[in-house]
């Protein structure tokens, strides 16, 4: 009832008859709405516990879309705000809920793991495409949603808080992994300090560049719209970068316990780093594309750190399925980190040649 309720106060043409949860999204609740009239829609009931000012990040999203919606021709491939009765693009129900609403992208395809290499080549396109629509876009005067969110050098400071603590006492079960941290502190301010050298541009970031964030052509399979824009901010292009290698460039689950299973393939980076160059690499600068192996190493290196900071203080952030599985994650990723190293000559030239 409470869905129909909020949907009511939505433009949306004809009356609906159904609304079901839909997706497998963790943060946000989602809905698939259908009206007398056929038409479709997606309803989503916004976390304000993880963002503590929804208002803004719609003030994001529509900016983007607004920006973006102009260079589309294919109207699938930009997200639509559908507006409430009264003219906004968000509602805000008596309970303090923040709800929104888009069009339905007709004819898609979600994909939660890459199926064939060319999959990741165009979420790749899908993702730079998208960075190419926005390179003359302001990105200062976005909202930052989620404040310092890939600080790498601040993630560190959270984890030495962390360790200082040892709130759960776990300290002296992790010294390896503390020192593999620790031994790669100097590599933490690289991509900031050129941000705040101005030799690196501010950009509007996506911030959580999976391949599940890209909707494909059911038919063609060619990407056609970046989708979950709660975390657009300002940033570099070595963050949206780096967090599809992180994610797609390795050869296991997140939090495989095996680590002879976990290794960076090169050949899932080159791939997306053609796929993305192609798309926008005509819009980013030199320095920028030269330093997008950083990001690379850089957001899983932090990925990792986020994950032991969690188990040094007790699992409060991330969910976890067993006491060690905020352990057994930051290992998977510091594993590819390593792997990055042995082959950071080869990743450089890709980009550099």
């Amino acid at each position: 009832m409470e869905t129909f309720n909020a949907l009511e106060n939505f433009k949306i043409k004809g009356k609906a008859v159904n609304c079901e949860r839909y997706g497998n999204g963790h943060i946000n609740e989602t809905y698939r709405a259908v009206t007398d009239t056929g038409r479709e829609y997606i309803l989503q009931k916004i976390n304000k516990n993880i963002f503590k000012r929804p208002d803004q990040l719609m003030e994001n999203i529509y900016a983007v879309c607004g920006h973006v919606s102009k260079k589309v021709t294919d109207p699938r491939g930009a997200l639509t705000i559908i507006n409430t009765k009264d003219g906004g693009f968000f509602y805000l129900d008596e309970g303090g809920n923040y709800w929104r609403a888009y069009d339905f992208i007709t004819d898609s395809l979600c994909l939660e793991a890459v199926e064939y290499e060319s999959d990741f080549y165009e979420s790749a396109v899908g993702f730079g495409t998208f960075q190419n629509m926005l390179s003359d876009f302001d990105a200062s005067v976005l909202h930052e949603t989620i404040v310092n969110f890939h600080n790498t050098p601040d993630r560190y400071r959270k984890f030495r808080e962390a360790l200082e603590k040892d709130a759960a006492g776990r300290a002296k079960e992790v010294k390896v992994e503390i020192d593999f941290v620790l031994s790669r502190e100097k590599d933490a301010s690289v991509l900031t300090d050129l941000q705040n050298s101005k030799l690196l541009p501010l950009r509007v970031t996506h911030n959580d560049t999976k391949l599940n964030n890209v909707l494909f052509d059911i038919k063609t399979r060619k990407a056609l719209c970046v989708i979950d824009l709660d975390t657009v901010m300002p940033g570099l292009a070595a963050y949206d970068f780096g967090d599809s290698i992180r994610f797609g460039a390795s050869s296991a689950k997140e939090d495989e316990t095996d680590l002879s299973k976990v290794n960076f393939v090169f050949n899932l980076y080159k791939i997306y780093t053609e796929g993305y160059l192609s798309a926008c690499g005509s819009s980013l600068t030199k320095k920028e594309i030269e330093t997008l192996p950083e990001g690379a190493k850089l957001m899983t290196l932090e990925c990792g750190v986020r994950f032991l900071t969690d188990y040094l203080e007790g699992d409060h952030y991330f969910r976890i399925k067993y006491p060690e599985h905020n352990l057994v994650r930051c290992r998977t990723q510091f594993k590819l980190v390593s792997d990055m190293e042995n082959r950071w000559d080869k990743m450089k030239n890709l980009v550099n040649g």
